[in-house]
């Protein structure tokens, strides 16, 4: 028989305090000449987009250093470059039995996107991964919905080099009136740790405002032993408990004690089905779990510049003022630039000359093109030319050669969209499907807004098996009553099921039939296709082509040319804007002989 006893155990805020300190002061060896500290890069990039000095916003004469920001342009071309909309995201079948289902999954989802506010969630999440290159996604389920969120870099702990490796910790305040509100946490706990608020502080330990009645929290979430569990909610840990994972939630704080111990406050403890975080990238880094975003590929082009500024706003300053220069031996070892700067004035003795300094302006050009120099290193980093940047071209640079820039510049953003369209689609498999399924148990008739080829692929399926349907039960019911029933008409029936239809314009019934929507939607995230707009496309190339693929189209013998179809359906597909299978599959109508018409007389 197993038996129980006592082990030593690392508690969770042990864990997290460790953790921080080694985030916070460790560095991570990319190479051989490549030493990277994951913290450092993000208060670098949280600095220069705020426009703000890591160095100080003054030199060691008390002047003001002029920060040139060149990085927010930059992120905000990537943000810009690589949105995607709520109206970009749908989900398409991979089989013709699950047609229907799609329709119905699509109606969800935009159901969902619009009370969730998607939306701003698509904006928050495009300008993180333009600004710092990643960013984490959080999906937590809240009062019964799944409420989808940004965590800021500024607030995660994680390894610099593989996200899933070590639990993930992310830094929160809360007021006493919000701990005691939430009924799942410990109230015990929670009434013994209000007395030591605390104020807001950065992962560094520095004070971030003024506000006194915020306790600092820290949730953990990653795959921790079965004896850890035990050890927060105070169980006796057996034999093998250490050597058992279990994904787990942990919500702890601590406070340092006048023996430079820890004073632990557990407030929760659990385990979870899935980790709800889920780290997304532009172009993903080997080795570095933060990749390279906008601000970070011009580190030192911002450095640079800022530096540059600097002498060139020092040279004009000096350059504005008079200065003199004397032979008196009482001025021996004095600070001329520290005596105009501070305004002192300058005396000398009789008989001693007192002539003029010649302080004209230096050479301001060579600083300027040194300027310029760094400022197109900066948009080949980033791919970010002029023309992208929304700067005319020189009078008489030729078209073809700003079309091919900019083409050439959107061709990485292209990368970029398709990685957040693949982030999305794991947003969807592994978060918001399976959300949406657990609310479907039930086989209710549910109403369903669809787009106008949405409407004709469902009524050319749905009307031919309606009209058999009905008239198989009316027959039925004419057997029973010993009548013998009507000879089938096709035409008849499916334009009875129409006008019925006709009502209801773009919207449809749906129903599961004799099972929920849940076991019809069971292995939907598995047998369906995610599709994600890339909207850097060229919207005149793409309206162009529309044009001349509907006026090939309208021509009347387009139908009994099958080379002229297979054509436009590949034009359709390399452009990107309608997919050829939302194309409806037309059939030509009979050609009708006109009667034959008797003269009269």
């Amino acid at each position: 028989m197993e038996s129980s006893r006592p082990m030593v155990q690392e508690t969770i805020p042990k864990i997290v305090q460790s953790a921080i300190e080694n985030y916070i002061h460790g560095t991570t060896k990319i190479g051989d000449y490549v030493s990277w500290s994951m913290h450092d890069t993000i208060e670098r990039i949280t600095a220069y987009l705020n426009s703000k000095h890591i160095s100080g916003d003054k030199d060691s004469l008390g002047r003001d250093k002029p920060f040139f920001n060149i990085v927010v342009a930059a992120a905000n071309i990537w943000f810009r470059a690589t949105d995607i909309d709520r109206k970009d995201i749908r989900i398409r079948e991979t089989r013709q039995s699950d047609i229907f289902l799609t329709f119905f999954a699509n109606a969800l989802l935009q159901d969902w996107m619009r009370r969730e506010r998607f939306g701003v969630f698509l904006n928050q999440w495009g300008l993180a991964l333009a600004q710092y290159g990643s960013a984490v996604v959080k999906f937590v389920k809240k009062d019964g919905r799944l409420v989808p969120s940004i965590v800021p870099w500024n607030r995660v702990v994680c390894d610099p080099v593989d996200f899933e490796a070590l639990p993930r910790i992310e830094k929160i305040y809360k007021t006493p009136a919000q701990l005691r509100k939430m009924a799942e946490l410990d109230q015990t706990v929670v009434e013994n740790l209000i007395t030591a608020i605390n104020t807001r502080k950065t992962l560094s330990g520095n004070q971030k405002d003024n506000q006194s009645e915020f306790i600092e929290l820290f949730e953990v979430h990653g795959e921790l032993s079965v004896a850890t569990y035990k050890a927060a909610k105070k169980i006796d840990i057996k034999d093998g408990d250490d050597k058992e994972y279990r994904q787990q939630v942990h919500l702890i704080s601590y406070q340092k004690n006048k023996d430079d111990g820890l004073d632990e406050y557990t407030l929760y403890c659990g385990y979870e089905e899935q980790d709800p975080y889920l780290l997304t990238h532009l172009l993903e880094q080997d080795g570095r779990t933060l990749a390279i975003g906008a601000v970070e590929y011009l580190f030192d082009a911002q450095w640079m510049q800022n530096h540059t500024m600097k002498n060139l706003k020092d040279t004009l300053d000096i350059s504005s003022k008079l200065l003199f220069q004397t032979a008196d031996a009482n001025y021996h070892g004095r600070n001329i630039l520290s005596a105009i700067e501070t305004g002192d004035i300058l005396t000398h003795a009789e008989n001693r000359p007192l002539t003029q300094i010649n302080n004209s302006k230096a050479d301001v050009t060579a600083l300027q093109n040194f300027s310029m120099q760094w400022s197109r290193l900066a948009q080949e980093l980033t791919a970010t030319p002029e023309s992208l940047r929304g700067i005319t071209p020189p009078s008489g640079t030729p078209y073809s050669t700003t079309a091919l820039l900019t083409q050439q510049a959107g061709s990485l953003f292209d990368k970029m969209t398709q990685n957040k369209g693949l982030a999305l689609e794991d947003m969807l498999r592994k978060f918001i499907i399976p959300y949406l399924k657990t609310k479907m148990d039930t086989s209710e008739e549910i109403m369903a807004l669809m787009q106008e080829q949405d409407i004709k692929r469902i009524d050319a399926m749905y009307v031919p098996n309606e009209a058999i349907r009905r008239y198989n039960t009316r027959a039925k019911e004419n057997i029973l009553n010993l009548e013998i029933p009507a000879p089938f008409n096709k035409t008849t029936e499916e334009q009875i099921v129409k006008q019925e239809l006709a009502p209801l314009g773009n919207q449809r019934a749906l129903s599961p039939g004799d099972i929920t929507w849940r076991e019809a939607l069971k292995d939907l995230e598995w047998d369906s296709e995610v599709l994600i707009t890339n909207e850097s496309t060229d919207k005149n190339v793409v309206a162009t082509t529309l044009t001349q693929a509907l006026q090939l189209i309208l021509n009347p013998n387009y139908e009994q040319n099958p080379t002229a179809k297979m054509i436009v359906g590949k034009i359709l597909s390399l452009v990107g804007a309608v997919s050829p299978v939302e194309m409806p599959a037309t059939q030509t109508p009979p050609v009708v002989p006109m009667p034959a018409i008797t003269p009269v007389g």
